[in-house]
């Protein structure tokens, strides 16, 4: 099982924008899309940071109502993990676990192709898990 798998399932669409758009801006766009994270790319889709919706929390608690007129270049996390289309679930889990973090972006070429969520990952887990219990009980009545 890996992140291809997600990705055909769920589709590689994922809300980026640009670095210059202030935090008012991008939290009327996590909150439009009902999603936790929004990716910040460059012109060419190279990932430059995420803007979670813990980097906000703690962007209002340090700043008060004036950080919402920032950039978000100010306030995301630069420092951004990422994944490519191979990675399987199990290396998602861990780095997502590791680094304490809901949301994945996915390289390919440099450049942003998708993203995955704890929620895909556990759902998916979840089929997985489903699909073996089904085969075990298969096995043991034919048995």
């Amino acid at each position: 099982m890996t992140v291809r798998l997600i990705l055909e399932r769920k589709g590689y669409d994922v809300f980026s924008t640009n670095p210059d758009m202030s935090l008012a801006d991008a939290i009327t766009v996590l909150a439009k899309h009902k999603i936790g994270a929004i990716v910040v790319c460059d012109e060419k889709k190279a990932i430059k940071g995420i803007l979670s919706e813990r980097d906000v929390v703690r962007a209002i608690a340090a700043e008060g109502a004036d950080a919402l007129w920032k950039p978000i270049s100010e306030i995301m996390t630069i420092k951004v993990k990422v994944c490519s289309e191979s990675h399987t679930i199990n290396q998602v889990m861990e780095t997502m676990t590791q680094g304490r973090f809901r949301h994945l972006p996915v390289e390919k070429d440099g450049r942003l192709h998708g993203i995955v969520s704890i929620g895909d990952v556990v759902k998916l887990r979840i089929e997985e898990v489903e699909r073996e219990s089904q085969e075990i009980r298969s096995y043991i009545a034919t048995a």
